[in-house]
């Protein structure tokens, strides 16, 4: 069975790019999820989010955004003494701010989901590459909506952390063209 040769390696990895990665996500949690930890990612590998997902999931609330948006100093501190996730204070904070941008997303556009997708028009991008060297890091469509977010008060999420974004909830398809996954997710 071919894969797009970045998972290739690692059972984790494997299994994160056969059930989730570019598969089109509609759930306002899910979003979130993603958005908070590919913001952490920033400077690490996926694969060490990924192996610290379910510690994030226990120490953010299941990424529930209206919980977060509410954590104070006191929360803060915990996390910060939470070996299980990432322990870096802006990060952190800015999942706090995220969360609170985020309900004023959902507040204004009746979820996150409406907006997100809004910019593609409710389409996914597929593109077509051979090979994974040909993958951008980010795209004119990353730069438009990380400036949309900057505007409106997220943090930690540059048109890089948004092309991410973009590829793991399925807004954009950018598994290799000999993947098996390329057809499934469209």
């Amino acid at each position: 069975m071919d894969r797009c040769d970045w998972c290739k390696g690692d059972a984790l990895y494997i299994q994160y790019h056969d059930e989730e990665w570019g598969v089109p996500v509609h759930d306002d949690r899910t979003h979130f999820e993603f958005l908070v930890l590919e913001s952490m990612q920033a400077g690490l590998s996926w694969l060490t989010i990924l192996r610290k997902r379910e510690n994030f999931r226990k120490a953010f609330d299941n990424f529930d955004p209206g919980k977060v948006a509410q954590y104070d100093e006191i929360k803060i501190a915990e996390l910060l003494n939470n070996s299980g996730i990432i322990r870096n204070r802006r990060k952190i904070e800015a999942a706090i701010n995220n969360a609170q941008r985020f309900l004023e997303v959902q507040s204004e556009f009746g979820s996150f989901d409406n907006y997100i997708w809004g910019f593609t028009n409710g389409k996914v991008i597929n593109n077509s590459y051979t090979n994974v060297d040909q993958i951008p890091a980010t795209t004119d469509l990353a730069y438009v909506i990380s400036k949309d977010f900057k505007k409106r008060g997220f943090k930690f999420l540059g048109p890089i952390i948004t092309y991410s974004h973009l590829q793991a909830v399925g807004i954009v398809n950018d598994h290799i063209d000999k993947c098996y996954k390329k057809t499934t997710t469209i």
